[in-house]
């Protein structure tokens, strides 16, 4: 066990080096290069959102990019992006991260809430997605409500993506923070209403155990 959690925790610092040193820059020159053959800009977005977790990459960049290069009609693929990208670090942490407090605290929140619900409400709360599929991971959801939570939970995200690529005449890492303030304010706070009740069962509302009694 204690291995495991020290090749997690190795993994998550090799992950957040490999972010500080490798910008998005020259990958969206590329993308915007691309975008003039819509196959081969598909094939080149598929690519990038399977190596994604591997430089922690915000998934905003794969909304922004294909509503760059698709328009509207973008938004489908750009779900379907996402969710795929969020699956390689839900597993490894589901795989390596399962003994620790967090994934204890996690587990309490799932219990209450349920595994689907639990992640529409991670995923609509204005967090880094990876943090968001590490989080899911290490608390025990099911693969199935994973990626059917992060497909409902990050369509407001998608469409803001979208939107906000749609409108740009060129494509470069500043454009990678164009969400409105509006957007992050009631997703936030749509996550915080789904969660509050199970949050509060979890963690207040619990019976402390009789004495004498083992708690069950």
């Amino acid at each position: 066990m204690r291995r495991s959690r020290l090749l997690f925790g190795g993994l998550l610092l090799a992950v957040a080096v490999g972010a500080a040193l490798v910008a998005p820059s020259a990958t969206l020159d590329r993308l915007a290069w691309l975008a003039a053959d819509p196959l081969r800009f598909g094939v080149a977005l598929l690519v990038v959102a399977l190596l994604r977790p591997l430089v922690a990459w915000p998934t905003t960049l794969l909304a922004v990019a294909a509503g760059y290069g698709y328009g509207l009609v973008g938004l489908p693929y750009a779900l379907a992006l996402i969710t795929l990208t969020s699956v390689p670090p839900f597993l490894v942490a589901r795989r390596l991260g399962r003994e620790s407090w967090v994934a204890g605290a996690g587990e309490r929140v799932v219990r209450e809430a349920g595994d689907l619900r639990s992640v529409i409400a991670s995923r609509l709360f204005p967090a880094p997605s990876d943090v968001v599929s590490v989080g899911a991971g290490v608390s025990g959801v099911s693969l199935s409500s994973f990626v059917v939570g992060t497909t409902v939970g990050e369509l407001p995200w998608a469409v803001a993506g979208v939107l906000a690529g749609a409108s740009l005449d060129s494509l470069s890492a500043s454009s990678l923070g164009t969400v409105d303030l509006r957007l992050v304010v009631a997703a936030g706070l749509a996550s915080v209403l789904l969660l509050a009740g199970p949050v509060y069962r979890a963690f207040v509302a619990r019976e402390p155990p009789t004495p004498g009694v083992d708690a069950e």
